[in-house]
């Protein structure tokens, strides 16, 4: 087999690239902003005019951006690629930025100082880096196109910024990963790798029901599943997952009810940076990019947060980190477990940054660069969080709740039951910010086209395991003013317990007016649906559907249900406030 890099020795010898200018003034005038683009025709290469013109004798770093946008990997990795490139600016060098994606800020021509239009290939990489000799390189802002060229950059010795190759290496590989957690004695769920259906089976049994399943290499939480049945694993398996040594499935043990939630950091190999932690406001289970999140942490005891913030050091200084690091928890019953870490920018810098007043990428970027975390943290709201033996853990101080909610295409997608799982399906985030909780998570709701009702009607239908946890939302609803309608067992348990509620028919029990009735005639002003079983009812697609079509805001977690409640009740009794972004920075 004929490896690429042989190839490119082989075209080397033959032919080399040649990079020609794009004019951004169309002629009219001088430029000096212009991109680049690499060709194998002709002789001239224009790679170096400006620089010779003007004299530019500044050390050059590179900044790899992600490529294409798609769902995992989004413009957020573009914010964190533009704000490197100011950092880079500002320490006095000169920014390169390579991207091939025209809709993006990294690529106006005058965000860096200088701009190669090129695809995220190690190819076009490393003819860039012979051309241009820079100091360094930086792949930790892209996600994960450009994170994927750090090992063979270190094989071509080209100047990695920032965190090793061999430390994101660690974090990648779940076996180097596990072993690293129980050296620093730190929990992570039960997991295994399955390589066929009976060692599914088998790893199931071992670690116990439920599970989550998904296959290896993929972005985005594509076709993963909880899994709460022998027979329902068999069936995902044999459905086109059916695994085999080249496509491994991966097995964890899924944490039921678990609080999931994200922490964002920067070290410099000795200090942290805590940036922020956001608490989830779905449970576990539901992907990290389509969950509501919210800053700071609402729900969760201050030791619980304190010891969060010591293991996310604890790991960022094992990993011998060199700026940004994001690291996914969940906690259950007062016990904490890390999901994984990922020793890079995630897709949730720009909220964090923007909600505690902290321009994280920039300062990942200036340590990746060679500074102490304790010669950039002076200018900001940052305090000493705890004082270890040979580190300083540092800490934000965020003045307002900040809620991130996800926004979603379901309009465009008739088809597709509009609930969220494992599987990211999330387009896009918007943000409220408020002083209080429940006005923020409206703020948030109304910018993803929610507006939640005052008054009015609201539709019940909850699982039985949601059941004894739908009273105190219910009982609330009452107390606002709403009323409550509810199908067959919702509506008898809701009875029972003393609460007034009014039945409505299922469309299978074949009598009208049915709850899809109730919604096209615009009687319902909010719906909360739990899914129920391992398969969705029709009945309860079809009524999340139509919520969808009338644009009736509906939730399908007892959590997220709880916080429009909030939302509701403060909306009713104090007054909305605008607030800049400034009022918290």
């Amino acid at each position: 087999m004929i490896r690429e890099e042989d190839i490119r020795k082989l075209r080397k010898k033959l032919i080399d690239v040649k990079y020609k200018t794009v004019d951004t003034c169309s002629a009219e005038f001088e430029a000096y902003t212009p991109y680049y683009y690499s060709t194998y025709h002709g002789i001239e290469d224009e790679i170096h005019e400006l620089e010779q013109k003007n004299k530019d004798t500044r050390e050059k770093v590179i900044v790899f951006g992600s490529g294409p946008n798609r769902i995992g990997q989004g413009i957020e990795f573009d914010y964190c690629c533009v704000h490197s490139v100011w950092a880079i600016k500002e320490e006095g060098y000169k920014s390169i930025m390579v991207n091939c994606n025209p809709e993006t800020v990294s690529t106006d021509y005058d965000t860096s100082d200088k701009l190669f239009f090129e695809p995220i290939t190690i190819e076009d990489a490393l003819n860039i880096i012979e051309k241009e000799n820079p100091k360094g390189v930086i792949v930790q802002f892209g996600g994960q196109t450009p994170l994927k060229l750090a090992v063979p950059f270190e094989k071509e010795n080209v100047p990695i910024l920032g965190t090793s190759p061999k430390s994101i290496d660690i974090a990648e590989d779940r076996e180097l990963f596990k072993s690293l957690l129980e050296k620093l004695n730190l929990k992570q769920p039960p997991s295994k790798t399955a390589t066929s259906i009976l060692e599914a089976v088998k790893i199931a049994n071992e670690i116990g029901y439920p599970v989550l399943i998904r296959p290896s290499y993929v972005l985005g939480g594509r076709a993963m599943r909880i899994v709460y049945s022998e027979e329902e694993l068999i069936s995902y398996m044999q459905e086109g997952l059916e695994a085999s040594e080249e496509k491994p499935v991966l097995i964890d043990k899924f944490l039921e009810d678990a609080i999931e939630l994200d922490v964002d950091a920067i070290s410099d190999g000795k200090d942290v940076l805590i940036g922020g932690i956001m608490e989830h406001i779905e449970e576990a289970g539901i992907h990290s990019g389509d969950s509501a999140c919210v800053i700071p942490s609402f729900s969760l005891k201050k030791e619980i947060l304190d010891e969060i913030k010591r293991q996310t050091a604890k790991l960022a200084l094992a990993l011998k980190v060199k700026g940004l690091i994001n690291v996914q928890f969940a906690v259950q019953n007062n016990e904490i477990y890390i999901i994984e870490a990922n020793p890079r920018a995630s897709r949730t810098v720009p909220f964090v940054s923007k909600a505690v007043g902290v321009p994280l990428a920039k300062i990942a970027t200036k340590v990746a660069l060679g500074k102490s975390l304790k010669d950039l943290i002076n200018k900001y709201d940052i305090k000493e969080f705890e004082k270890l033996k040979d580190a300083t853990i540092f800490e934000t101080n965020p003045k307002m709740y900040s809620v991130k909610e996800s926004v979603f295409p379901w309009n465009r997608f008739p088809q597709e039951d509009p609930v969220l799982g494992p599987e990211m399906k999330s387009t896009g985030e918007v943000m409220g910010i408020d002083k209080d909780l429940g006005l923020a998570f409206y703020k948030s709701q109304l910018a993803a086209g929610f507006k939640l009702p005052k008054k009015g009607t609201v539709f019940i239908s909850v699982k039985d395991k949601d059941k004894s946890k739908i009273l105190p939302i219910a009982k609330k609803l009452l107390e606002l003013g709403f009323k409550i309608v509810a199908t067959g067992g919702t509506y008898k348990f809701l009875k029972e317990n003393g609460i007034e509620a009014q039945k409505v028919y299922k469309v299978y029990e074949g009598q009208r007016p049915n709850i899809l009735d109730l919604i096209k005639n615009k009687e319902i002003d909010l719906i909360i649906n739990t899914p129920s079983g391992k398969t969705a009812q029709m009945d309860a697609v079809s009524i999340r559907r139509l919520a969808v079509n009338y644009n009736i805001p509906y939730y399908t977690t007892i959590r997220s249900a709880q916080m429009a409640v909030l939302a509701i009740e403060s909306l009713k009794t104090k007054p909305l406030d605008v607030y800049a972004l400034q009022d918290i920075s």
